[in-house]
């Protein structure tokens, strides 16, 4: 029988993993982030209905993530969102949550075995480039702005590495990559305690993950916009955010009028102030916090 997910006296089934997948995506899409579409705010291309779309699709994907390669889940999950959304809206949350959930329902399906951070990194080590062959098909399929070129595997070009060798070489200018670099440092470390914090604190879903999202831009600089923008802008952000967070944040009036002058700033007609590579970050804390137990 499966358990609650999360309950470390319980196994977790693939649903489990799937469904909690799922709430984070549409967590994540609802709270309204700043600079970022929620149901109150849209972009030029895409609106909250295209998230809420996105979340609903990758379901069929990340139920299989424990009997497929990594590589197949992700185009499987990039293949289906395109089916109902021309925007992209979820290629670094489907980056991200795979290899998790990937490790989540690797046997024993108990987490108290031992840690999923520990679990996720043997699922990167395991990475092939067969994998990476598959993921730069996604890439392309979801056609993300900004990404530039790199002289080195560029996802145009066939790579001949495993995957997690490749997102190494991206590291230091993608913040999704990094996280594969790094045993999912922002997830584990930052954004993921974050989240717990504050419903631990009762605050509601939608604060807590505001908190979350403004915690870890202020911690890094993001770096969709440092590639848009350049990076000094980036961590201009990363200071505005740090100041909001400063004055309470969603916990106090000052804070949330803090938050709201931040908001505006970061909105113009082609998003290029969008700090989404904090968004999808933030997916991915929640989804490790809701298999953790945090309800």
């Amino acid at each position: 029988m499966s358990g609650v997910p999360g309950d470390p006296m319980q196994p977790l089934s693939a649903a489990d993993v799937a469904s909690a997948a799922q709430l984070a995506c549409l967590l994540e899409a609802s709270a309204p982030k700043p600079g970022n579409v929620h149901p109150g705010a849209r972009f030029h291309d895409a609106g909250f209905e295209d998230f809420l779309a996105s979340s609903a699709a990758i379901g069929p994907a990340l139920l299989r993530a424990g009997d497929c390669p990594l590589g197949e889940t992700i185009l499987a999950a990039i293949r289906a969102t395109r089916r109902w959304t021309t925007a992209n809206t979820n290629l670094g949350i489907v980056l991200l949550l795979a290899p998790l959930a990937r490790a989540a329902l690797e046997p024993p399906h108990e987490l108290s075995h031992d840690s999923l951070r520990a679990r996720t990194s043997r699922v990167l080590d395991a990475t092939t480039v067969a994998d990476a062959t598959l993921v730069y098909d996604a890439i392309r399929l979801a056609h993300p702005a900004g990404l530039g070129r790199s002289d080195e595997q560029d996802v145009s070009t066939t790579p001949t590495v495993p995957l997690r060798d490749a997102m190494r070489l991206a590291a230091g200018r993608d913040g999704i990559a990094r996280e594969y670099a790094t045993d999912f440092r922002m997830t584990f470390e930052i954004g993921a305690p974050a989240v717990a914090k504050a419903r631990q604190d009762q605050l509601s879903w939608n604060d807590s993950i505001v908190e979350t999202f403004l915690t870890q831009l202020a911690t890094v600089p993001d770096t969709h916009v440092a590639r848009k923008l350049g990076a000094r802008t980036a961590e201009d952000i990363s200071r505005q955010a740090a100041h909001v967070l400063a004055a309470g944040g969603v916990r106090t009036g000052a804070g949330r009028a803090e938050l709201a002058r931040l908001d505006r700033d970061l909105r113009d007609d082609r998003n290029a102030r969008n700090p989404g590579t904090t968004a999808d970050l933030a997916a991915s804390a929640i989804f490790v916090a809701l298999l953790g137990g945090t309800r």
